[in-house]
Formats: C-alpha cells, structure tokens, sequence
C-alpha cells in the first residue's frame, strides 16, 4: 500500500496523547494541500480536510481545525492534490461506450437514422447495457464522475451497474416513438418508466427520471405523458432540446414555433426539467428556459464534433438559468468520459466565440462541473458541494505532475491544466471507490474481457 494513503485507526490512548478526547467521532479524514468547498463563498482552503460520517459531510476547514475537532477511524493524506466535490455529468448515454467509434464524422441526423439506431436495433440488450454501462462507470469513476444523468434502454440495468460501481446516477428510462429494444411502442415504455421509478424512487445511489428522446423522435402525447408521469413521481424529465440547427428549422417550418416554445406549449417544461444541449435558443427561447427553471446540459465535445453549434451559455448564466457540462455518448458524438476536458472546452469556446477572454473564467467553469450540475438536476442540497450535512462526494486530483507545476490559481490549475488522469481518489456517498487511481468496485479485466467478446458480435452485426 502506498506510503502516501494510510488507514489509521486511532486508540483511546492515542486520542488522549493528542488531546482529543472530547472529539467527535468520524469515519474518515481526508486531508489535502487545497480543499475547493464550492459552496458560494469561493474559498480555498490551503491545508484544508473533510470529516465524514456514514455518507454524510460532517465539517470541511483546515487540517488543524478537522484534527482539532474529529477523531477518525480511517485517514487519507494526499499532501500534494488538491481535494473537491466530485464531477458531476448532466448528460450522457453510458451503454454507448460498446458503440465507441462505430460512426464518426457524421451529421447528427445521418449518424442517428443510418448507423446508431440500426446499431441499436441488432444489438441492444441487457447483457449489452449491463457491459457497456460497467465500462462507462469504470471510465468515469477513475475521471472523478461521481454523478451520471443516463439516457438509454434497459435503464433497470444501467441503475443495477451504476450501484454495483458504487456511483450515484440519475437514470431516464428512454420514451421514443418508434419500437426501440425494451420496449415496443412509447405506450410500453412509459408502463415500463413507472415501473422502474417505483422500484428506485428510494434508492440511495439512484435518482430514476423519464426521459422522453426530443420533440422529433416522440410523438406530442408521448411528451406530454411523460411530463406528468414525472410530475406524479417528482422525478427530473430529461430531453434533447435545440441541439442542431435542421432541428429549430423544422420545427419552426412545421410548427411555427421553436423546439422551446414547442415543449413550453405542450407544458413539458412546467416541472424538473434537464435540457440538453440547447444550441439554438432565441432570446425568447432563453426567457421560458429561465421561466420554468430549466437546467441546462452543455455539451461542448459533442456539439463541435456534430458540428451543432456553440450553445449560448454566458447568455444563459447571465439570466440566472443553470448550466452544467456533459460529456453525451460515447459513440459519435464524444469518445471519452472527461468532464475535466469539457470544463477546460466550455470555457474557450465562450471566449473565441464572444472574442472576449474574460467570459467564463475557470472558476466559473469548475462551478459548472460541480455545485452548477447539481442545480441542474435539483439535487444542490444533496451534491455538489462540501458541506455539513451533504452526501460525501469528493475527489482528489494530484499535483504531481509536470503540467501541476507551478501553481499560482488552484480553479485555474483544475479547468485548464488537470487532466483526468490526475485524479487518484474518489469517494460516492462516504464510501472510496478509487484509490491510487484503482478502482475498487469493479473488476476492470473482466469487464476488458467481456467488451472485446461483445465487440466481435457487434462488428459481425454491422457486415463489419
């Protein structure tokens, strides 16, 4: 076991030497060079730690102040990282990582209509999803994730693989208007949506949502019946919303509104609602965002890679709608599960699109990572923070590094120079799932083994 990660369980004797003896009991203390809180007063604190009990923060300050004041049965020391709350991801499709490469350099349309869903069509399954959603959840664990907003089919079994990675994830089971591979109509789906809210609306690590695809590929009264499935449940409704411009044209063309005054008209939006992308928004388009508390899903990688567009996003804090950053698929439009990447991308889209380097600064950008994704979600009270009394979701990002060196601005050091690769620990919920950049949930060969294994079928599928 490495020198710098040590487990301590302090005796009633060592506690005494060190005057601790009215301490209160934690079961961990985590220690770092820099601690970012993240909730609302900027701070950072250098020697800085966190106390934890069960899953819940009990205090973050200054390693003297936690040493103090808590007595630890188990102790992480990473005096050169800096140490957070964890990347959260507001918009992303995980079973998708077995379809990595399939279809690249596509537009949207053409890359859903001629490759991924007849992809879909021939392969999906559980077996795929259970494989392809353990992939995602390794990738992004050991890149700080510790939240996933998951799109997709067979969602039963994307929540059973995110629980047994020991990440949190909030779930939409898919409501489509054409026979996709768990269910055949959208009539099915949404029997099959309530079903899997019933048996998650209580679970520790899941937060289940109805996610109807966009207004092109599901019928109105499918939209509509989802938003009151969610509303009866109190669950997010997550949705594709002006993410190419062919979409705001035909809509425009067909309806004579726009895909946001669409969904406004309909009343999807009147509840917890995740848009994402959110391309090709009017001005007006922004104001009923921001009238019904839309949260936002920015996704940079994947709108340059469509070539969707550079979303409006310094409009859109300026009007206090929250934002937060997602990585989207892994197969055409991403090909990884780096929100790390996305902050340092999100930020200089904004300057070189508005010709101004001070729009968005890394502050802002890691704001968008954390405490803003979990606005988007609603779950601010729960994540995206270091709090007393928030869900202990944290990671720490190494400092060791050629590109760590030197450090003048920790916000700066983590939106333009950190790389997922500098992140060695991560904690969902009070528990470590990595540890020295091991993660300790999954068993990464087997799931290796497997995913070539179903690669082959998939290639044989595609007359590849």
């Amino acid at each position: 076991m490495p020198h710098s990660f040590r487990f301590a369980a302090i005796s009633a004797f060592a506690a005494l030497a060190l005057g601790l003896q009215g301490a209160e009991q934690a079961d961990w203390v985590v220690r770092a060079r820099y601690v970012l809180p993240m909730d609302g007063a900027h701070r950072v604190i250098k020697n800085g730690a966190v106390a934890i009990r069960g899953n819940r923060i009990l205090r973050t300050g200054t390693s003297n102040e936690i040493a103090h004041e808590y007595q630890a049965r188990h102790t992480l020391e990473r005096p050169n990282a800096i140490l957070m709350p964890g990347l959260i991801d507001t918009h992303t499709h995980a079973a998708m990582s077995l379809l990595r490469g399939i279809a690249d350099d596509k537009r949207l349309q053409d890359w859903l209509e001629h490759y991924i869903f007849p992809a879909e069509s021939k392969n999906v399954s559980p077996e795929f999803v259970k494989w392809g959603t353990q992939l995602a959840c390794l990738e992004m664990a050991l890149a700080g994730i510790t939240t996933f907003t998951d799109m997709y089919y067979f969602e039963e079994t994307v929540a059973d693989a995110a629980k047994q990675a020991g990440v949190r994830g909030v779930l939409g089971q898919t409501i489509i208007g054409f026979p996709a591979p768990d269910f055949k109509s959208w009539h099915e789906a949404l029997t099959g949506a309530e079903l899997f809210i019933a048996r998650f609306q209580h679970d520790p690590l899941i937060t289940p949502a109805v996610a109807p695809h966009s207004i092109y590929t599901t019928p109105d009264d499918a939209l509509i019946a989802s938003r009151r499935l969610a509303s009866k449940y109190h669950v997010p409704l997550l949705i594709h919303v002006a993410e190419t411009r062919k979409e705001y044209d035909d809509s425009v063309s067909q309806r004579h509104m726009t895909p946001t005054e669409t969904l406004a008209k309909l009343g999807v939006l009147s509840g917890r609602t995740v848009a994402a992308h959110s391309v090709w928004e009017s001005d007006s388009d922004l104001a009923l965002l921001k009238q019904f508390s839309v949260g936002v899903a920015h996704c940079p990688t994947s709108n340059m890679k469509l070539a969707s567009g550079i979303a409006r996003i310094v409009d859109m804090l300026r009007l206090g709608i929250n934002v937060g950053l997602g990585t989207d698929g892994f197969a055409g439009s991403n090909d990884s599960a780096d929100l790390i990447l996305e902050m340092n991308l999100a930020a200089k889209l904004q300057k070189i699109t508005r010709m101004d380097p001070e729009v968005l600064p890394g502050e802002q950008v890691v704001e968008m990572a954390t405490i803003g994704g979990a606005r988007v979600l609603g779950m601010q009270e729960q994540i995206g923070s270091l709090e007393a009394g928030k869900l202990a979701d944290f990671i720490t990002i190494s400092l060791s590094n050629a590109h760590s060196i030197p450090l003048y601005n920790v916000y700066s050091q983590v939106a333009y120079a950190s790389k997922a690769g500098d992140v060695e620990d991560v904690f969902v919920n009070g528990r470590p799932v990595v540890r020295d950049r091991r993660m300790l949930t999954l068993d990464a060969e087997r799931i290796y083994e497997r995913v070539r294994s179903l690669q082959h079928g998939i290639q044989q599928s595609l007359g590849r």
